[in-house]
């Protein structure tokens, strides 16, 4: 099986994909009367915070060496991984960032492109207006000053609506914790940020390829000081979490087009929950969301 097959299966074959998601809020609004309690609904316009840190990650500069995977498993307390950080049999397979895993890296070996493989490091993007904070009806997801997006176990009651509404697909639930199953994802090393320390994933880097700092900083650094115009042969003219979906606290530049190396790229430039704010603000969407996860869910299950 192909990479790109491969790569595919980690989207469609989700039990209830964010197209599933989508297309049944479109069905569902045409059938019943939105109301206007915002009490009812977790929906909140953030639009980011103007000195929010970031992390600029240079995808020409990635060697797959898993050192920032090391380092969070580390500094996050997570178990060790099935296979040791140094063995190289990983990238035989695409992953994703899991319950036990908050980042995950992967290698793409691009047909054509003679710079060799392109490793990519895969966590949550901590976007400015989170579709993950503004999708749970009970507010256990917090968007920080600082960019981290952080998660609160004690309020979640796991209607998992995060999962379905994140255009990453990034939130993993704990599946094997049966006293207290939890959604699982990176937290941006929010605590050692509030210390005045970097990420662990940063610090840990031994190439230089990921870079933090103030996000517009970022952004004047990848674009205007040393990267893409200095270098127009070496990048694509793109940053990849500038602008999608309202942007991300985490910013991409690369040497090979982001869809080769299982970016998705057809995100608007608008947060994804202002598709669907409107529903989401009615005690009958919630309602019926729930319902149409669930026979959603109950769907799947059966074409298995």
């Amino acid at each position: 099986m192909s990479k790109e097959k491969k790569e595919k299966d980690l989207i469609l074959k989700e039990p209830f994909s964010r197209r599933d998601f989508l297309k049944t809020l479109s069905v569902a609004t045409g059938s019943i009367i939105l109301g206007t309690s915002s009490a009812a609904s977790g929906y909140k316009e953030i639009r980011g915070y103007r000195n929010s840190y970031g992390m600029l990650v240079d995808l020409t500069l990635c060697v797959g060496c898993r050192s920032c995977e090391r380092a969070c498993n580390k500094v996050n307390n997570l178990p060790e991984p099935d296979l040791p950080f140094d063995d190289a049999t990983v990238f035989e397979e695409l992953r994703r960032p899991t319950a036990k895993a908050y980042t995950v890296v992967n290698r793409y070996d691009i047909e054509g492109y003679s710079g060799g493989p392109v490793y990519r490091k895969i966590q949550c993007n901590h976007c400015n207006e989170p579709a993950c904070f503004s999708a749970c009806p009970i507010h256990a997801y917090t968007k920080t000053p600082e960019g981290a997006v952080l998660y609160n176990v004690d309020r979640c009651f796991g209607c998992r609506y995060c999962m379905i509404a994140c255009p990453f697909y990034i939130p993993a639930y704990d599946y094997e914790s049966a006293f207290e199953p939890r959604i699982m994802k990176c937290i941006f090393c929010y605590p050692r940020i509030k210390n005045n320390k970097i990420p662990a994933c940063a610090e840990a880097c031994p190439t230089g390829t990921l870079t933090f700092g103030r996000r517009e900083d970022l952004i004047r650094l990848a674009r205007k000081r040393k990267k893409i115009l200095r270098n127009p042969s070496r990048y694509i003219d793109h940053i990849y979490g500038e602008h999608e979906v309202g942007g991300t606290s985490w910013l991409y530049i690369s040497g090979v087009p982001f869809e080769d190396v299982g970016f998705p790229t057809d995100l608007p430039e608008v947060p994804l929950i202002t598709r669907v704010k409107g529903f989401l603000s009615s005690a009958c969407g919630i309602h019926c969301l729930a319902c149409a996860l669930r026979d959603g869910l109950c769907s799947s299950k059966t074409q298995v």
